[in-house]
């Protein structure tokens, strides 16, 4: 194969473009000598051509090859200087994967031969290594991306009334007994009618997934016989991992993202941008290490053989630079142009934004997503923070953007676990964390609230474990964290105890009641609805087994009722403005009302003053949502939406309290909504007098309505 041409265009496409007649390979580095394309056979067994790229423009390597067709396998061989202590690190004996790949072919398999020094030299100058890796490296795979979409509209769903559903596609449905054998853990599993059933049903409005970018597994995992599950260890930004792809064509996730549009969920992606799989100094070379090392990562300014590191993952990407900047921001949008993707979730993303060493709100990565016609309309999520010095953001990002709020999550949880002195803290998180999130214009939906995470104990693990149980990692049980505000209430893990399953299932029905009527946007981990435990482990990472899959065939009496009673929440939140509101409380009287927007309250029914904020050692918060105070929402005609109006009581003490029903000027008596001391939580139908004491038990999460004058409306007999 020797007729190799000149892309007949300009500017030069990056990757392997198939244009229905032929392929142009474009390959981006600022200091290689030579790059040379290699074509394998269709099983990626045997290398049948190298053919140098001819041509060399505004730092990409080109050709075009008329006689390529898409299915085509392949990769590069880069030439240039060997020089680790001046940041280069090319070998052209190491045949590296494309960065633009769209599809990957083949397993990886870990040898010595994918290091570019001479594995036992490490303490050396890192001798250059001549051994060939080609036979353990997957090919990466010329792809037509033609797909049929049909009418596919995504849901665009608003922030304030958005409910992410974090997930794996692997652990969701790998136990899943509808879902045939061969299609379990992948997308064509994710796409069963059971499971998109499951999703709208339960009433989530978009699933956040797990990173899904083709990744490996660490060589100190393999050597382990364990493997990176969660994914956290990105090999290639465009290609979908190869594990998650039943019939290996990309067809399949593109159907499973139109039948959740279908559902009317939106898809969320996890994504890892801030390093590579290729680690540290001593990591392999399988992509950008041998295609730029100087260009694509961080070095140490100091000792460029070294790298910067924010990550804890042994290398960074240079962000600051605009090849590399731009293969990002052609990842996203070709995930949401031609992948028809709704949002992403950034890892770390404290370490994107740092424009040398510093995080900087106005860094170009930011300000380019910020003015990009495409990326600027689509959900944002960032995780606010990094390993490295100043690497805690939260509230930092630019307008547009949603962030984790973790100390939303460490304070719901303490409070829960019973410690004193955190109502101020609490009442400010519950109400959106206006001290984190209301400046430059933000609102409340900016705070991405959680309680658990894919990293950390599930909900029911929180309420069954004081420590955490990681002895499965191999890792004598020092990983994951031990600030995790857990209690096993008696007994640590799985009890027949009745009171003790009982406190449990009551305190993660005290979690999820919450989240889901905290302001701000609720984050829900799956399983968590029907009590996934992992059997106290809270670093999971590395189990792709029973220990991190779902198994809803096999939930308990207590998963069941708690899976009920989260459907209840999920249709309490999304029927009822006043649980999601667009704009932050404002603590006022509302023009038109004698009542504040919210009104926090004793337990006597009274207002509480600035003293009683200031009292010590209270473990009870209750307030008054105010139904009337407009401007949560507008109607068609512009006019604001009104609601009914709550009253909400938190008790996290071991005794229980006695809680005046304040008479208000709006409508007559309460309603119960729901109790958690309550077996059947949402059950029970009890209109309660003004100025009566209503008993409000241990450890108990109760919700009121306001009964309207014309008889009331009664949110506990919603449809779940």
């Amino acid at each position: 194969m020797t007729d190799v041409r000149v892309w007949p265009g300009s500017p030069y496409p990056l990757g392997a473009t198939w244009d229905g007649k032929g392929v142009n390979f474009a390959l981006f580095s600022a200091h290689a000598e030579k790059v040379e394309l290699c074509l394998f056979n269709t099983k990626g067994t045997r290398e049948l051509h190298r053919i140098p790229l001819p041509e060399y423009t505004d730092q990409v390597w080109h050709g075009y090859f008329p006689d390529v067709r898409a299915g085509q396998l392949y990769g590069y061989r880069v030439y240039g200087p060997y020089e680790p202590q001046q940041g280069h690190r090319f070998n052209h004996h190491k045949l590296l994967i494309d960065p633009y790949a769209k599809s990957l072919r083949g397993d990886f398999k870990w040898t010595d031969a994918h290091f570019g020094y001479v594995v036992g030299h490490e303490d050396e100058d890192l001798s250059f290594d001549t051994r060939d890796n080609a036979a353990a490296m997957p090919k990466c795979e010329v792809v037509d991306t033609a797909f049929t979409w049909g009418q596919d509209t995504p849901p665009r769903r608003q922030w304030h009334e958005t409910i992410i559903y974090e997930m794996h596609v692997r652990g969701f449905t790998a136990n899943h007994k509808g879902v045939a054998a061969q299609y379990r853990g992948t997308f064509a599993g994710l796409s069963n009618p059971d499971v998109i059933s499951y999703l709208k049903n339960l009433g989530v409005t978009a699933v956040e997934l797990l990173p899904i970018h083709a990744f490996i597994d660490e060589r100190a995992l393999a050597d382990r016989g364990l493997s990176n599950y969660w994914g956290y260890n990105s090999l290639a930004f465009f290609a979908p991992h190869p594990g998650y792809l039943a019939t290996g064509a990309l067809e399949e996730f593109k159907t499973c993202v139109h039948l959740l549009h279908d559902a009317g969920i939106e898809v969320i992606l996890d994504v890892v941008y801030n390093h590579t799989a290729e680690g540290n100094h001593m990591g392999p070379t399988l992509s950008l290490k041998g295609i730029d090392n100087a260009t694509y990562y961080k070095l140490d300014e100091e000792d460029p053989r070294y790298y910067a590191d924010f990550t804890g993952c042994g290398n960074v990407l240079n962000l600051h630079r605009h090849g590399v900047q731009q293969l990002v921001l052609d990842s996203l949008r070709y995930w949401v142009e031609e992948m028809h993707i709704d949002g992403f979730r950034f890892d770390l993303a404290t370490a994107l934004a740092r424009e040398s060493v510093d995080f900087d709100l106005h860094a170009g990565f930011l300000d380019a997503i910020g003015q990009d016609p495409v990326l600027s309309r689509v959900k944002r999520i960032a995780e606010p923070w990094d390993l490295g010095d100043d690497g805690y953001q939260l509230g930092n990002f630019p307008p547009g953007w949603g962030e984790w709020n973790d100390q939303y999550r460490d304070v719901v949880r303490r409070f829960w676990h019973g410690e004193s002195d955190l109502v101020p803290e609490l009442a400010t998180r519950l109400t959106g964390s206006s001290d984190i999130f209301n400046h430059r214009g933000r609102h409340a939906w900016a705070s991405i609230n959680f309680v658990t995470a894919h990293d950390g104990f599930t909900l029911r693990d929180l309420v069954s474990y004081s420590e955490k149980h990681n002895e499965a990692n191999l890792e004598d049980n020092q990983d994951g964290t031990d600030a995790n505000y857990s209690d096993n209430h008696g007994v640590e893990g799985e009890t027949d105890d009745p009171e003790i399953r009982e406190i449990r299932l009551r305190q993660q029905k005290n979690f999820l009641a919450t989240l889901l009527l905290s302001e701000g946007t609720p984050m829900l981990t799956a399983g968590d609805e029907f009590g996934r435990s992992q059997g106290g482990n809270n670093n999971a990472y590395c189990q792709d087994n029973e220990i991190s899959w779902l198994n809803r065939e096999e939930v308990d009496e207590e998963g069941r009722n708690l899976s009920e009673f989260a459907h209840r929440l999920i249709r309490l939140r999304r029927d009822h403005i006043v649980f999601h509101r667009y704009r932050f409380f404002q603590g006022d009287t509302v023009a038109g009302t004698t009542m504040k927007d919210i009104t926090w309250l004793k337990p006597d029914g009274e207002e509480k003053t600035k003293e009683d904020w200031e009292e010590a050692q209270t473990c009870c918060l209750s307030y008054l949502l105010n139904g009337e105070a407009g401007e949560y929402h507008l109607t068609a005609k512009g006019e604001p939406e009104p609601d009914d109006t709550f009253l909400v009581i938190l008790n996290s003490l071991d005794e229980e309290i006695e809680h005046c029903l304040p008479p208000i000027s709006t409508g007559k008596d309460w309603q119960l909504v729901f109790d958690t001391c309550e077996r059947d939580s949402f059950s029970a139908s009890r209109r309660c007098d003004d100025n009566s004491t209503y008993k409000v038990s241990p450890k108990s999460f109760v919700l009121m309505v306001r009964c309207s004058d014309s008889g009331h409306s009664n949110p506990s007999q919603a449809d779940g």
